[in-house]
């Protein structure tokens, strides 16, 4: 089998599984471990597969913007412990920002019953949420993003760069290692990056399914925040990657 055939073997067996093997391959081609890792390595370079710990997986797509309704009911107990944690960081007299979110509006739904807490935010589906409640609630202002709730724009940077902040809950859509926090759009990136500029401390809030996974638009670093609250379900080994660059609860 020539390098060509070989590598074309390899994408099928990736196509048909999701991840290969080193040791699996050199196996199954007769061939060196060291041979399969050149052709791995070329086959990164084409773009047609990214190099993992062992092997390699297929290039995942960009995030993409999801509607409210879509992304609500989605790993919503996980959302909810997520929440609960983050809930629990929140003093008496404090001002926070609540990102846009699913899992910010969990956040809000446990807020609701208490107060001397004054809540900012730029999402509709929270402002309303805590419409009865003894909250001190400021909205950003801005225009709506239809189907999602979030309000953006110039009316919302100019807010933004003018207060300051306890704590920053981020919601994010996308996060990696290597790519750190992303965002769909340039607009939502710059409205998330002048709401940590805020605050005193920010707290990634998200869930498992962000994991691995980058979108349009950088929005930080992992080690330019305070920490990471997700789900139980992460798994040991990202677990382990993840908290070599940042705290993660």
């Amino acid at each position: 089998m020539n390098p060509l055939e070989r590598k074309d073997t390899i994408m099928q067996i990736l196509n048909e599984t999701g991840k290969v093997e080193i040791d699996d391959l050199s196996a199954q081609l007769n061939v060196s471990s060291m041979t399969i890792r050149r052709d791995l390595a070329a086959l990164e370079k084409e773009g047609r597969l990214i190099r993992v710990h062992g092997g390699a997986v297929l290039p995942k797509p960009l995030v993409q913007e999801t509607s409210f309704s879509q992304k609500e009911s989605i790993k919503l107990e996980q959302k909810r412990e997520i929440a609960n944690k983050a809930a629990s960081f929140i003093k008496a007299g404090q001002t926070i920002i609540l990102d846009s979110g699913t899992t910010t509006l969990e956040i809000a739904k446990l807020l609701k019953q208490r107060n001397n807490i004054t809540v900012i935010t730029n999402d509709i589906n929270i402002a309303a949420f805590l419409l009865d409640s003894e909250l001190r609630v400021i909205v950003t202002g801005g225009e709506l993003q239809n189907d999602v709730g979030t309000l953006y724009g110039p009316q919302t940077h100019a807010f933004l760069k003018n207060v300051y902040v306890d704590i920053f809950f981020l919601g994010a859509p996308a996060v990696d290692i290597n790519a750190g926090i992303t965002s769909p759009s340039l607009e939502k990136s710059l409205m998330k990056q002048l709401m940590i500029q805020a605050a005193e401390a920010t707290w990634l809030v998200a869930d498992t399914t962000k994991l691995d996974t980058k979108a349009f638009s950088k929005v930080c670093n992992l080690e330019d925040l305070t920490g990471f609250i997700t789900d139980e379900t992460i798994t040991s080994e990202q677990n382990k990657q993840y908290s070599n660059y940042i705290k993660i609860i």
